[in-house]
């Protein structure tokens, strides 16, 4: 672990769980208050999407890992994911004495992005995070970056994976999200917490240390499915951007997360090829 900014990945079922969330609050606190660059939170929310929309009798369908988004259930992701879950894990925060403050990829172009057109089908109203080489973030006079700015004046930003375009909202993957943020910020560290203890492989054992080309391998025998193949993917792009390993880690309580700031193995290294 290097000296750069942190970007921490975390999903809706481990924020709405009373039995280990607070634990797993005072850990990022605790690595914001240790990190003199400071750390992002960058969270998605599925689980209480679904059950929002379960609510109101629409229907959930995810493909290759990416929920599909008609524009009659955006309002509700974004009510979801921008509000309700975004300003809990604010106030968590603040219950601990650290300054959150809670954004979504879109405020003030923090995280560009634009509708995706990477899918052979169409996904709807889903985004994708827009290569900062060639759309860039937006900046200020002096080239600041909005999320940079409020690390540098000691704030924990909380992005949902929300973006905006000219033509409204959008809903971005949020290991796309987290791995955009960290490109746009430069982070040295991107941190995805799931709900295992990290890669698996064909026999279920955790793989400590993999490149692009084991994912591949392991998505090709069906070893990784779901939505890991594309937090898998996500991680192994990033880590070929920042030039240093991402690391993915269960999130169940903060157990993994003490041990990777301790400087200990845990969960799975995706190294840069």
């Amino acid at each position: 672990m290097t000296s750069g900014p942190v970007v921490v990945k975390i999903g809706g079922t481990m924020i709405e769980d009373a039995a280990t969330a607070p634990a797993l609050w005072r850990a990022i606190a605790d690595l914001h208050r240790s990190r003199p660059s400071g750390v992002v939170v960058v969270h998605g929310g599925g689980a209480s999407v679904d059950r929002r929309l379960e609510q109101l009798g629409m229907p959930t369908r995810r493909r290759e890992g990416i929920r599909l988004t008609p524009a009659d259930q955006l309002d509700e992701i974004v009510s979801v994911l921008a509000g309700r879950l975004n300003k809990s894990i604010v106030a968590a925060l603040h219950r601990l004495g650290v300054r959150a403050v809670g954004l979504c990829l879109g405020d003030g172009d923090a995280v560009p992005t634009a509708l995706s057109t990477r899918f052979s089908f169409d996904p709807g109203r889903v985004g994708d995070v827009v290569d900062t080489q060639t759309g860039g973030a937006s900046r200020g006079p002096r080239g600041e970056n909005l999320v940079g700015l409020l690390l540098a004046s000691g704030y924990l930003p909380v992005l949902s994976s929300i973006g905006i375009d000219r033509e409204g909202f959008l809903n971005v993957n949020a290991d796309d999200a987290a791995a955009g943020a960290a490109r746009v910020i430069g982070a040295s560290d991107l941190v995805l917490l799931t709900d295992v203890a990290g890669i698996l492989d064909g026999s279920g054992r955790v793989v400590e240390s993999i490149d692009s080309a084991g994912i591949e391998g392991l998505i090709g025998s069906g070893a990784i499915t779901g939505g890991m193949i594309v937090k898998a993917r996500a991680a192994a792009r990033t880590a070929r951007r920042l030039g240093s390993p991402v690391v993915i880690l269960s999130g169940a309580g903060a157990g993994d997360l003490e041990k990777w700031v301790a400087g200990h193995q845990a969960g799975t290294r995706v190294k840069p090829d």
